[in-house]
């Protein structure tokens, strides 16, 4: 989870959290870096100073932190002069605590322009970058069947008090877009995370409003800690709560994004498929140090109230185990055979059975031998392009054709179109006819 590019404009803690949660909100800036460059003694202190005060769990900040020191005065990192090397050294050696756990450093002078403070940064370049990722929505598209398809590699920041904030407009677009889809595919597998303001508005439009499902953070402010949950500010005001819902996940799929694909499992509200995800559960956010230094300290933790725990370390487990690469082909086929077995009857249902058929046969195509087919068949020619079939129609480009069985075949691009070749009492191909889901057909003699 980042930290937010929109400055609160309310001063409760509930506000700040839900819009951002992640964030340092905990501690007062760090004093600006002195004039002379700080040894890597002095920037080990400042990340443990940091650590102490404003990691979620005391305790165990203190005893980080005390570790810290320690390795500090016996000269774990004074070999470290390049600034580069030490911030590579204290992330290597605060990993395995906190998978949010980071040290950055950049150029003092390019430093000195970005944001200070732990708390949310000034949102002009935030913002924009958002709006020119438009808003982590990649893709918004209705496959095959009637699946509906959301690539998401971000989940933006939203400022409920806005009815016209941008980034919530942009999602309540991409989920009216898929309204009318069968099935919902959600690919998380390209997203690193973002705002829990996401995660709590996306979940209300698949469950029931007022869900006891939501993820709750124990946080640390000004020393004491404190809590809150995900549940959005604003519901989703007509929640899908049938559809079949699968979520995509892979090794990059981290924070927000995991929260997202945990909560939604967790409710039993959707199918996770792909590979376990990061590991990054805790929320936090940056504190400068001296000369160009930063430390990422995660400043929360949740607790889901259907498992008691989190996905810190071990990620979120899918319930169909699959690589990356072939999370999407497994969630369309899991999507298509839900709606076949809910659809029995019409065009619907037969649109779907044929997607179903060709995306198998995509996987394992039938044998079939191309010199059968080709030929003219009237205003149609059937072609051979090293092995595949392909089906000409005047100037229009050419359609590769995928074999279903003997004799049959679908467009490639459109497995709602088939092509079923007729033969003669000779046993010879004699005729080509077109079949589409919705009962067209057309019939070409050869």
């Amino acid at each position: 989870m980042r930290q937010s590019s929109r400055p609160p404009r309310l001063g409760a803690w509930r506000r700040r959290a839900a819009t951002l949660c992640l964030i340092a909100l905990c501690a007062p800036a760090v004093a600006a870096p002195p004039a002379a460059p700080a040894g890597p003694r002095a920037i080990v202190a400042q990340v443990a100073d940091a650590i102490d005060r404003n990691f979620y769990d005391p305790q165990r900040a203190a005893r980080l932190a005390a570790q810290l020191r320690e390795e500090a005065g016996a000269g774990r990192y004074d070999a470290d002069t390049d600034p580069r090397d030490l911030a590579t050294a204290l992330s290597r050696r605060l990993r395995p605590e906190d998978n949010h756990f980071r040290v950055e450093w950049r150029d003092p002078a390019l430093a000195a322009a970005a944001p200070r403070g732990p708390g949310p940064r000034p949102s002009a370049d935030a913002a924009d970058a958002s709006r020119r990722r438009n808003y982590g929505l990649r893709a918004v598209e209705t496959l095959a069947g009637n699946v509906g398809y959301l690539d998401l590699r971000e989940l933006p920041d939203l400022d409920f008090d806005d009815p016209a904030d941008p980034a919530r407009r942009a999602l309540d677009a991409a989920l009216a877009l898929l309204a009318e889809r069968d099935a919902v595919i959600v690919d998380l597998r390209h997203n690193g995370g973002g705002s829990p303001a996401s995660v709590g508005y996306l979940t209300s439009a698949f469950t029931p409003r007022g869900a006891p499902i939501y993820n709750r953070f124990r946080a640390r402010l000004d020393g004491q800690t404190r809590s809150f949950d995900e549940a959005p500010q604003r519901w989703y005001p007509q929640p899908r709560l049938d559809v079949p819902l699968y979520v995509l996940t892979s090794a990059r799929t981290g924070s927000a994004a995991e929260a997202l694909a945990y909560t939604l499992q967790a409710a039993r509200r959707a199918t996770v498929i792909g590979e376990a995800s990061a590991g990054a559960a805790n929320p936090g956010g940056e504190f400068p140090l001296a000369d160009g230094y930063r430390v990422f300290v995660s400043t929360g933790s949740p607790t889901n109230p259907i498992t008691g725990g989190n996905w810190e370390g071990r990620g979120v487990q899918p319930d169909i185990a699959t690589g990356a690469a072939q999370a999407l082909d497994t969630a369309r086929l899991r999507a298509l055979e839900r709606i076949v077995a809910a659809r029995q009857d019409g065009p619907a249902a037969l649109d779907a059975r044929w997607t179903l058929e060709a995306l198998r046969a995509q996987a394992a195509p039938a044998a079939f031998a191309a010199a059968d087919y080709l030929g003219e068949y009237e205003r149609l020619r059937i072609e051979d392009d090293n092995g595949r079939l392909l089906l000409r129609d005047g100037r229009r480009p050419p359609q590769p054709l995928t074999a279903l069985q003997r004799d049959l075949f679908c467009l490639s691009d459109d497995p709602a179109v088939r092509l079923r070749f007729e033969r003669g009492a000779d046993g010879r191909v004699a005729a080509l006819e077109t079949l589409r889901s919705d009962g067209r057909s057309s019939r070409y003699r050869r």
